[in-house]
């Protein structure tokens, strides 16, 4: 399946909105209206928001849209990312039952629809819920875990069929002229590889794969093979779920310090955050360049659940570290010296 490939213009900076659908806890839409606010007036001069039908089961598109449309926005200054294949429907249950526990204080449930029809569906619902506004840029959402749930070789190869036809879908609405771009979002990068060989894509977001502790070699060889084909890289969750700059979680699971993983990630974070000091460079201004310094990584997504972080968040990108700490990084074993490039 092909379609033209745009020449996409990306910021150093997406912003992500999974806090808009109140994940891990509910915000008031005040502070909702704020971060939008301060991620628009952040922007030059164009607003990048990364968006998902599965964030609080549309909400977070429904607070984005309205937040956009309370602060009279221009159109023309704003692209949405639109990342489809859960669709938003009545809540018939105490709680949500798709991922219970994440998303606080929702008042709708969602299903995963991930085919041709599905996907239609999801982005006709998106953008009823963005409002006056609507999504540029569409993919499909977590393909990697709707191929895990997979019973058995021949679920996988129906599955599989089933994210084709999905992405035939988008191909056919960025024909149209409906959509700008297609590309595709998973945490496991080597589905993003299978996907490749067979969707013509225009970006792909990679979620905790490529990041100052994660960078396996493999990884960053098929980053360069699409900078080579101008498919370009949004990279997320940099931080690996906020582990690397002190928080509790690697990758949304909590850190044991009794076990030998446990311990081994926490004497790998000691060992940074040494450095980090050393040098006088905070551990968000580390984790950030170093996942923005492979060619073709063109962005780096970032999500806040306080407005005053958008300006820290975004001047993370014009700040630059010294080469002596990237030197010290290697010689502590901290970064794989393979993969790493001087051009910081």
């Amino acid at each position: 399946m092909h379609t033209e490939q745009i020449d996409l213009q990306l910021p150093a900076v997406v912003f992500g909105t999974s806090s808009l659908g109140n994940l891990y806890q509910a915000i008031d839409y005040s502070v909702k209206l704020a971060i939008v606010e301060a991620c628009v007036k952040s922007a030059k001069p164009v607003a990048f928001f990364d968006t998902a039908g599965k964030y609080g089961a549309g909400l977070a598109l429904e607070s984005l849209g309205k937040c956009l449309a309370d602060l009279n926005v221009d159109k023309e200054n704003v692209v949405i990312s639109n990342k489809l294949g859960w669709y938003r429907t009545e809540l018939l249950s105490p709680e949500p039952t798709f991922e219970p526990g994440i998303w606080k204080n929702i008042g709708y449930d969602a299903v995963q629809m991930i085919s041709y029809e599905g996907i239609m569906k999801c982005f006709e619902q998106g953008n009823h819920l963005l409002g006056d506004y609507h999504a540029q840029m569409v993919s499909v959402h977590d393909p990697d875990e709707y191929l895990l749930a997979a019973d058995n070789r021949s679920d996988y190869e129906e599955r599989y069929q089933h994210i084709i036809e999905a992405y035939r879908a988008l191909g056919e609405l960025k024909s149209a002229g409906l959509v700008s771009s297609i590309g595709v979002g998973a945490k496991d990068w080597k589905v993003i590889e299978l996907i490749t060989k067979d969707v013509a894509l225009d970006w792909v977001m990679i979620a905790n794969s490529l990041t100052l502790k994660s960078h396996p070699k493999s990884l960053v060889a098929f980053v360069k093979q699409l900078n080579q084909k101008n498919i370009q890289v949004i990279n997320s969750a940099v931080f690996n779920g906020g582990f690397l700059t002190g928080g509790d979680f690697f990758n949304y699971q909590q850190v044991d310090p009794d076990t030998v993983s446990g311990k081994a990630l926490l004497d790998w974070r000691n060992e940074f955050f040494k450095v980090c000091d050393e040098f006088n460079v905070l551990p968000a201004e580390a984790c950030f360049n170093f996942s923005l310094q492979f060619p073709g990584v063109k962005s780096i997504a970032l999500n806040t659940t306080r407005p005053e972080k958008v300006s820290t968040n975004v001047a993370l990108a014009e700040k630059e570290l010294p080469l002596a700490f990237w030197t010290e990084m290697q010689h502590r074993g901290l970064i794989e010296t393979e993969s790493f490039n001087y051009s910081i």
